[in-house]
């Protein structure tokens, strides 16, 4: 079981000048920034921290990754989707992989997918397409944008995969039909990390994206929003297997 309690927490009290980033990246060589719209939604500070991090990640050449993770009972206490917007189009303009799924992309950026279904219960891969083409083209800073697709069926029955955008060419996960979901906390963070580690490691969208669907799908049958999955578990459902870890 997972407690979310975010208000007052250490987090949530980090601002601006906190961090030595010429340091981080400079000095240290960090190669690699990943942040999203949760911890820019705890506060007024750690909206304003998320843009000097995405902006000093650019100065040294480092790559940004955003999920944009859109939480109203967040964003509800400083500002509401009004600054949810106003904040996300600011660090959009310095991200390099823009993860988030149709909700967020709408909701953060304001970009609409046309014939969405309300209810989730059917997926139009063909609009989700035209809106990142729309991002894309608002955003040529993106080099990568990547979703999950879910349609839940019910509360335990997902039908689960992915999409990614990268050099002008979109990338199909493996489709997880009667995906058997135990917890599906930690499934899209999971699916950010496997994208990340495909891209760092590979640099091929196509591996990228099924690495990321396929982590996504095993943790999401495991309890906890915490990976419990080996990279071996994962490139096994990657190429067939049947999504349940091995133990």
């Amino acid at each position: 079981m997972g407690v979310s309690d975010r208000g007052n927490s250490a987090a949530s009290q980090l601002k601006p000048g906190d961090f030595d980033w010429d340091h981080i990246f400079g000095k240290l060589g960090v190669r690699w920034l990943h942040s999203g719209g949760i911890f820019a939604a705890l506060s007024g500070t750690t909206a304003a921290l998320t843009i000097e991090a995405v902006k000093a990640a650019k100065k040294h050449g480092v790559t940004v990754s955003y999920d944009l993770n859109y939480r109203p009972s967040l964003w509800k206490s400083i500002g509401g989707q009004q600054r949810a917007q106003e904040v996300n189009k600011e660090i959009a303009k310095y991200v390099d992989v823009m993860i988030g799924n149709e909700e967020d992309f709408t909701a953060c950026l304001g970009f609409q997918v046309e014939g969405a279904d309300e209810n989730l219960l059917h997926i139009d891969v063909t609009a989700f397409k035209k809106m990142i083409e729309a991002a894309v083209k608002a955003y040529p800073n993106f080099k990568v944008t990547a979703t999950t697709l879910r349609a839940a069926k019910t509360a335990t029955i997902n039908d689960w995969s992915a999409i990614c955008w990268m050099d002008g060419k979109f990338c199909e996960s493996r489709k997880y039909p009667d995906l058997e979901i135990l917890d599906r906390v930690g499934g899209g963070d999971s699916f950010a990390s496997g994208l990340i580690y495909g891209l760092m490691t590979t640099g091929d969208p196509q591996k990228a994206v099924d690495y990321g669907a396929a982590h996504g799908a095993l943790a999401m049958t495991t309890p906890g929003d915490t990976s419990m999955v080996s990279k071996s578990e994962v490139e096994k459902l990657m190429k067939g297997g049947g999504a349940r870890v091995q133990r």
